[in-house]
């Protein structure tokens, strides 16, 4: 079975907690997962729909979901 590509987008402005490198964060979904990853270092964090809408408190206007 062939793999299916996983679309990576760049999330502006954004600084990586980890090494500090300005617009170096990439953004994407496989499987329900989301994951955050700086393309400079071995940063990474994941967490699932059900997180991210729990995170969306009134400090965010809203979840994105593409």
């Amino acid at each position: 079975m062939a793999e299916a590509r996983v679309k990576r987008r760049f999330v502006a402005g954004a600084k990586c907690p980890k090494c500090k490198a300005m617009d170096s964060i990439v953004l994407f979904k496989v499987n329900g997962v989301e994951t955050v990853e700086c393309i400079d270092c071995d940063y990474s964090e994941q967490q699932t729909d059900e997180k991210v809408t729990n995170k969306a408190t009134g400090d965010v206007i809203g979840v994105f979901k593409p």
